[in-house]
């Protein structure tokens, strides 16, 4: 039997959670997943108390008590994360490719074009899913890649989109003005400090509720702590490019 110590680590109330996983995104140990519907603690020796997850929970599910339990181990963690990375690209029941973590080439089909399509411009995708609340931090597709964070209106707005800005690059979308800015600073922040990332391009559009994209990802750069080369684009409201440029360490790390 485990030897267990008085320590802080975490509660869930299952009946107040309602599954919708944002702790266990949250989470940077894994020691919380997602299980017949509930949040649940997998390990205790996973947990490392500090409280991480608390303020993602909408339903307030999730309380930090002090009990007897056993001594969080780093180790042990780190090798659960291993475990959570290698099984992130097994097949999921449901067809839907936003909740199945794929990989592949852009373009590779695995059956002919369509005589149709063959004149089109190939797509440059390479993997889902793409939008940023369902994007494990640990997938595979993010590991040392370039990443590039779009505003959700920009592959509408510009032709270019797939050859200019996706091609060779890992993608993450979002609404910086519908969606939730808090819950996406700290998840790129978490997938910053997890993945690897080696460098970020995002892209916005030209008006001003859009460019809150880009204070997010100054944010979660500052907060994970990394210094990672960062692009902006700004695309406008007619589909052209702008400005491109470099945004520089004393624009991005401000308060």
């Amino acid at each position: 039997m485990a030897n267990k110590v008085l320590r802080k680590i975490v509660k869930i109330d299952e009946e107040l959670c309602n599954g919708c996983g944002a702790c266990a995104m949250t989470c940077a140990e894994g020691a919380i997943q997602i299980v017949g519907g509930k949040a649940r603690l997998i390990s205790e020796k996973y947990c490392d108390g500090l409280g991480a997850c608390l303020g993602e929970c909408p339903q307030g599910a999730i309380t930090i008590e002090e009990r007897e339990s056993e001594v969080f181990d780093p180790v042990a963690a780190e090798h659960h994360l291993e475990a959570l990375k290698a099984r992130s690209t097994e097949p999921l029941p449901c067809g839907c490719p936003s909740i199945q973590v794929t990989q592949f080439e852009p373009g590779a089909c695995g059956r002919p074009e369509p005589a149709e399509t063959r004149a089109a411009v190939p797509s440059m995708l390479r993997h889902w899913p793409v939008q940023l609340s369902l994007v494990p931090p640990v997938a595979p597709f993010l590991q040392d890649a370039d990443l590039l964070v779009a505003a959700d209106c920009v592959p509408f707005a510009y032709p270019r989109f797939h050859e200019h800005l996706l091609k060779g690059k890992a993608v993450v979308v979002g609404c910086p003005k519908l969606d939730d800015a808090e819950y996406y600073q700290k998840k790129l922040a978490q997938i910053l400090h997890l993945s690897g990332v080696r460098s970020l391009t995002v892209v916005h559009i030209e008006v001003p509720c859009c460019f809150g994209l880009v204070h997010i990802v100054q944010q979660a750069i500052q907060e994970s702590g990394r210094e990672i080369p960062l692009r902006g684009v700004t695309v406008g409201v007619r589909g052209e490019i702008k400005s491109e440029s470099a945004i520089e360490l004393e624009q991005r790390v401000r308060a």
